[in-house]
């Protein structure tokens, strides 16, 4: 999913309003820096998620017969490669 960097920053934002009227959370650093982590982890995120949806497009494309995207077994084979990718590369049991 592509956002724009003012989408993220604007996001970064409501992230850090929440943080910051939430009692429970301590932290240690400056508003400004933690707003930067916060983009920093959004864009990782963002680019991971881009990457895995490569890799099974990909996969989905090395299949010998053809499956067209947006049909039922397509979403079915999609969903399936999605999370078998997202374990791998998380390290996630799912």
């Amino acid at each position: 999913m592509k956002l724009s960097r003012e989408k993220i920053n604007h996001l970064s934002q409501i992230i850090l309003k929440a943080i910051l009227a939430d009692d429970r959370v301590e932290y240690f650093m400056d508003d400004n820096k933690l707003r930067l982590e916060i983009v920093k982890v959004l864009t990782d995120e963002i680019k991971t998620e881009d990457d895995i949806d490569v890799a099974v497009r990909k996969t989905i494309s090395s299949y010998g017969r053809d499956l067209r995207e947006g049909s039922s077994e397509w979403e079915i084979v999609y969903a399936r490669h999605y999370q078998e990718e997202t374990k791998k590369r998380r390290g996630l049991s799912l």
